[in-house]
């Protein structure tokens, strides 16, 4: 090189990279969803399946559940022979994951003593019992789904 030009040095060069990788680092921290976030996607999700559900329980006559556990929900329908089946011809009530199990759900009020598996039936009529089934994550974020009976589902 003459003694007119001048280029970057080394270390120029690395401290320029460094920031670089700092900055995209922090960038891909923030773009990633917390566990707060999944569990309101999850909630925000079940509640339109919930309205969905029940819709389909008038339309089509039959009561229709919806169950779930720690890692998995799904929903059920009654057949002629009064015993449940899991919807398997539905894409949108088939069965899911959830985004970050384990999830522990709380109904309330309580259902009668059943298993581990938390289940929500709707029947034929337009009007059912309000309830508010609320999600917990291991971090301790909670979210709930409100439903006032009548077919609208919030979330909290």
């Amino acid at each position: 090189m003459g003694a007119g030009q001048r280029g970057f040095t080394l270390i120029e060069l690395l401290v320029v990279m460094v920031i670089l990788g700092i900055t995209l680092g922090l960038a891909t921290l923030s773009a990633a969803p917390s566990q707060k976030q999944s569990l309101e996607q999850d909630a925000k999700r079940i509640a339109l399946l919930l309205q969905l559900a029940r819709d389909e329980a008038i339309v089509r006559n039959r009561l229709i559940a919806f169950e779930a556990g720690s890692d998995t929900y799904r929903f059920m329908v009654r057949n002629d022979n009064r015993e449940w089946e899991q919807v398997t011809q539905d894409d949108l009530l088939r069965q899911r994951e959830f985004k970050r199990a384990p999830v522990t759900l709380m109904l309330e009020p309580q259902p009668a003593a059943q298993d581990d598996t938390l289940r929500i039936v709707f029947g034929r009529e337009p009007v059912d019992k309000p309830f508010v089934l609320t999600m917990a994550a291991n971090d301790g974020s909670r979210v709930a789904i409100r439903a006032d009976g009548i077919g609208h589902f919030t979330v909290d």
